[in-house]
């Protein structure tokens, strides 16, 4: 399990992406579509269309990092943000959204479930 400090910045692109791209292709994605500098120390999360797929971007001071989950069964529960294309997290949130908690309940989803 990852765990992440409490002044770490995260945000969450509402939308979903190609999971084919990589370091180049989500750094593209924060700076065009999120509209953030990739370099800030932040963390970029992503989806994929199923949602049963997720990547995260991460900028350490000397390189990029990229983290991706596969889930076999179930689906991560997205929330959705006031401007449609991305939502700043706590790092609480995000690890709760990677536990396979609801956010918008606040109840763990069995990890079978689908929406």
């Amino acid at each position: 399990m990852l765990t992440f400090p409490s002044g770490l910045r995260i945000y969450l692109a509402v939308e979903p992406v190609d999971m084919r791209k990589q370091f180049n292709g989500l750094w593209s994605l924060a700076e065009e579509k999120l509209q953030e500098n990739p370099r800030g120390g932040a963390v970029f999360v992503f989806v994929n269309k199923d949602r049963d797929r997720l990547k995260m971007l991460y900028f350490d001071g000397t390189g990029p990092w990229v983290f991706a989950k596969r889930l076999e069964k179930g689906r991560f529960t997205w929330p959705v943000g006031s401007d449609r294309t991305k939502l700043s997290l706590a790092p609480e949130a995000l690890t709760m959204l990677l536990a396979g908690i609801d956010l918008r309940n606040g109840c763990r989803k069995a990890w079978y479930e689908r929406d």
